[in-house]
């Protein structure tokens, strides 16, 4: 102990105490949990509590703890002390690579005396750098959950069937080859995953599972299955996409309890009749009806690639040296060619909602899509990899160019795009070529003309309007400069319009940057048009100002009296030094500085109207967007068949990037634990080419069995864009600066109907239920009552993706006929009761809502439990912090 204190640093300080450490004693320990791997030196906090309070500490019976810390090790040799220890989890992923990457933990090994913890029976070590399985845990009699996931597995022990109580095992995303004949010993075991492995065949005892109701073998390398898996009597959902499989068995068609046979991404040109007519089949990517290659085919045909098509719910793909093709269900699409992966390689994706802290728009970019995450962050390929991302239609955006904008870890920057439009779909596509992976985005930008500017000099030209030209003579620069040129044209009506003033005229707006901060050696000739209407010939100089901006268009000086300028019958010629933003103006104005400021700003800001919709059928459903006012009538005419509700607000204007929020007002409320809920409102942020849309359920205080209740929601400005002028910022100061407009919202009176009672309808009584853990959230019974008030008549096809099966959903319409409530109740607490123990039913249920088209009661239970995660974890810190509080804050922790 005295070697342990030292490691420690627990000196006379220590000793004395620190406010942290009591606190962290007397409240962590609460109902025998510890879970310490939400603090970064949870190890250390863990050794400390040992030494001073071993007699509670071995009494723990739950413990969780980051295999990222630095002092696992040492904890490691403490762990067989806790014999009545029923969870460990020794988990990675808690700290991330300059990419942003997850890092695996370092774990490798554990003490042999892990075995002699005789009561613990669930052992989560994923995310960590296992080569083989620690052989302890063969030794643990009552075990019955293990997740070794992610890790570097090349093969189970021989004897792994001696766990003989273990019902479910997940060792996804390793690199098992082969599994032992002794696997089909695992009696009772209900879930098997091992999905992207590199397993090329499997032993015929995995026909012995005959309790199995899931498993998962996509993302291998099969070939072909054994005939043994007919045997599998209580199997509800097989997952074989993403193989090599050129046949399957026709028996697998006769399992009584199959719901869901996923067989996509495979090499299949040929099925049973069984199997492709059955409705719970999903066959999608196969080659199916094509002729097999002869063997004197020409190389091509022969070295065709690979095609992978990816569902919704899947979120990784698997890239081998022969490269592939991939196709993402949101339309997404990659070209591996041959050779640009050396071995096997992982890839994770995810699309995003933009940030605006992350996504940092330049001036008059404007997006045109969400952002897509591809890890590993930072790999590097052997040849380019190619993608295609669609992206919304920029159509009224005129003399501008759309690139894919990628990140590097420390700036955006913009790649080579090319761009088409789908000949069927009409849907737009921008491709580019990388060698790396990290975010990507598409935007518009205005058209950018670049050069290399040499020490002989050079001239450039703008292709958006080629009378603009810059010339940089000889001995402009010592060494060679990329030089960037970009035109913003304006109207001679936009510029009436914003300064009201039929005299004003200005020219096309011209930016010049470049990639060097030492100003040029000789100054840079520039010809810029001379604004409409006005010639060399009845030119006024005393009107003519030439206006220099900085790069933030924040400031706008008059350098007319700086420089020489010179006049031809069409353009005016001046000379620089620097670059910036220069802009020619013709007015009888004096301040014109002032001017330019705010016709600036107000080419930068886009006039919009909000929409406020309840649905038909459900009016506490209500849809609201911030629609262009060119694109409000179109949006309207799309949703008038299903929703309802006032005409749109009138016309505001707001800025691209820029944060707003609605607030539910006068009897009508919100859940405020959403995720996007600050302080009791909806935060949005406008984007004027994507949907800027939510649909939210609301309900009231107000006892509406008597009366209809008569809201409103309110629309007002939040955080606006770091770019955005002093001066507009100015103006939306004072008490009504911030609100944006008002629609009335109406919920009807009641009917009496059993969703408002507290509990089911009569007839039904179901026990209490906590589906999920504490890692990935909990769903109660209520929660599961609120979600069957949403369901309607989808119940059939949601408890079909659900895993029951079709005599199950004839069963409950028989039993509860007429009546739709009770059905969609008897369907969903059928599904709950019989999941209630698997760790993963929550995730199950959020995919089957997805794949069954109710993203709505998808994103609903994601809510629920994204509240519950966050609720958890501050919980435990707070009871970290709190002594006083610490056994309550503790028993709410672990809800």
């Amino acid at each position: 102990m005295q070697k342990m204190a030292e490691l420690l640093g627990l000196g006379d300080e220590c000793r004395e105490g620190t406010p942290e450490a009591p606190a962290l004693a007397g409240s962590c320990l609460a109902d025998n949990r510890l879970n310490l791997d939400v603090y970064p030196d949870g190890c250390r906090w863990f050794l400390q509590l040992f030494e001073r309070r071993r007699g509670e500490v071995v009494q723990v019976e739950f413990l969780r703890l980051s295999s990222n810390d630095h002092l696992l090790g040492t904890t490691l040799g403490i762990l067989p002390h806790l014999k009545h220890l029923k969870s460990l989890v020794l988990k990675g992923g808690h700290a991330r690579d300059e990419f942003g990457s997850c890092q695996h933990g370092s774990l490798t090994s554990l003490p042999p005396d892990i075995g002699n913890l005789r009561c613990l029976t669930h052992l989560d070590l994923s995310f960590n750098s296992l080569s083989t399985l620690p052989s302890c845990i063969l030794h643990l009699p009552s075990l019955c959950v293990l997740l070794v996931s992610h890790n570097s597995l090349v093969a189970l022990p021989k004897n792994f069937g001696s766990l003989s109580k273990l019902t479910f095992f997940s060792a996804m995303k390793n690199q098992l080859k082969d599994l032992p004949q002794s696997i089909g010993e695992l009696a009772v075991l209900q879930n098997l995953d091992l999905s992207e492995n590199a397993l090329e065949f499997l032993p015929e005892e995995v026909g012995n599972l005959h309790n199995c109701t899931e498993l998962d073998l996509s993302g291998n390398r099969l070939s072909s299955i054994p005939d043994s898996l007919a045997n599998l009597k209580s199997l509800r959902r097989l997952h074989l996409h993403s193989n090599l499989l050129v046949t399957v068995p026709a028996s697998l068609a006769s399992l009584p309890n199959l719901s869901r046979l996923d067989l996509q991404n495979n090499c299949l040109r040929a099925v049973p009749p069984e199997i492709q007519t059955s409705p719970f089949v999903h066959l999608r990517g196969n080659p199916l009806g094509e002729t097999e290659p002869s063997p004197q085919a020409d190389e091509s045909s022969a070295g065709e690639l690979r095609r992978i098509f990816l569902a919704s719910g899947e979120d990784s793909f698997t890239v081998t040296s022969e490269g592939c093709k991939v196709v993402l269900a949101c339309g997404i699409r990659f070209y591996f060619p041959p050779g640009a992966a050396s071995d096997p390689l992982q890839i994770y994706f995810r699309t995003l909602a933009p940030d605006p802290q992350c996504v940092k728009l330049r001036h008059h970019d404007v997006l045109l899509s969400r952002v897509l995450e591809l890890q590993p962050h930072g790999v590097k390929f052997q040849q380019k990899v190619q993608i295609w991302m669609p992206y919304a239609s920029p159509q009224t955006l005129h003399q501008r160019e759309v690139v894919v904008r990628t990140f590097s870890g420390q700036n955006w920057s913009d790649l080579s795009t090319r761009v088409k439009q789908k000949r069927k779909s009409k849907k737009h596509m921008a491709h580019c070529s990388v060698l790396h992976f990290s975010w990507f985005l598409v935007v518009s930008r205005l058209v950018q003309n670049e050069c290399k500017v040499p020490t002989e000099g050079t001239l450039l030209f703008s292709s958006v309007d080629p009378n603009i030209k810059v010339t940089f003579p000889p001995g402009v620069t010592e060494e060679t400069r990329n030089v960037k040129l970009q035109v913003l044209p304006i109207s001679a009506e936009e510029i009436e319009e914003i300064t009201a003033d039929a005299g004003c005229r200005a020219s096309p707006l011209l930016c010049l940057s470049q990639d060097s901060l030492v100003d040029f050696l000789r100054p840079v000739r520039i010809q810029l048009p001379l604004p409409p209407g006005v010639t060399g010939l009845n030119l006024d100089q005393s009107r003519l100002h030439l206006l220099h901006g900085d790069l933030e268009g924040k400031t706008w000086d008059d350098i007319t009296s700086q420089v020489v300028l010179e006049f031809t019958h069409l353009y005016a010629v001046f000379e620089v030094t620097h670059f910036s933003w220069y802009w020619l103006w013709y007015t009888t104005k004096t301040y014109i500085g002032g001017i330019a400021k705010k016709v600036y700003e107000r080419l930068r800001m886009y006039q919009v109207n909000f929409i406020a919709l309840q649905r038909k059928k459900d009016p506490e459903q209500v849809l609201l967007q911030c629609v262009p006012k060119h694109k409000v009538d179109p949006v309207l005419k799309k949703l008038q068949d299903r929703y309802q509700g006032p005409e749109p607000s009138d016309m505001v204007e707001m800025f691209e990037g820029e944060q707003f929020f609605a607030a539910f007002e006068r009897g009508i409320s919100i859940d405020m634990d959403r995720p996007d809920c600050v302080d009791g409102r909806l935060s949005f942020i406008f984007y004027s080419h994507l949907k800027n849309m939510k649909e939210i359920y609301v309900t009231s205080p107000v006892d509406r069995k008597g009366q209809a209740v008569k809201g409103q929601v309110s629309f007002y400005r939040g955080a606006v864009p770091d770019s955005i002028p002093e001066d507009a910022s100015r103006r939306r100061k004072g008490p009504d600066s911030l609100w944006l407009a008002t629609l009335p919202i109406k919920l009807p009176r009641l009917k009496p109907r059993w969703g408002e009672n507290r509990g089911p309808p009569n007839g039904f009584s179901f026990p209490p239920l906590n589906l999920g853990n504490a890692e990935t959230g909990y769903l109660t019974q209520t929660n599961l009552l609120s979600i069957a008030r949403r369901v309607g008549a989808d119940w059939q096809t949601i408890g079909l993706n659900l895993g029951l099966t079709y005599q199950q959903i004839e069963r409950i319409g028989y039993n509860n006929r007429e009546d739709l409530d009770k059905q969609i109740l008897d369907m969903l607490f059928s599904w709950a009761q019989q999941n209630s123990e698997d760790p993963d039913c929550v995730s199950k249920l959020i995919t089957a809502m997805k794949e069954s088209g109710r993203q709505d009661i998808a994103d609903e239970v994601e809510t629920i439990i994204e509240l519950g995660q966050q609720k958890y974890r501050e919980s435990i810190r707070r009871v970290g912090l709190e002594q006083e509080s610490s056994t309550e804050d503790s028993a709410i922790a672990m809800m």
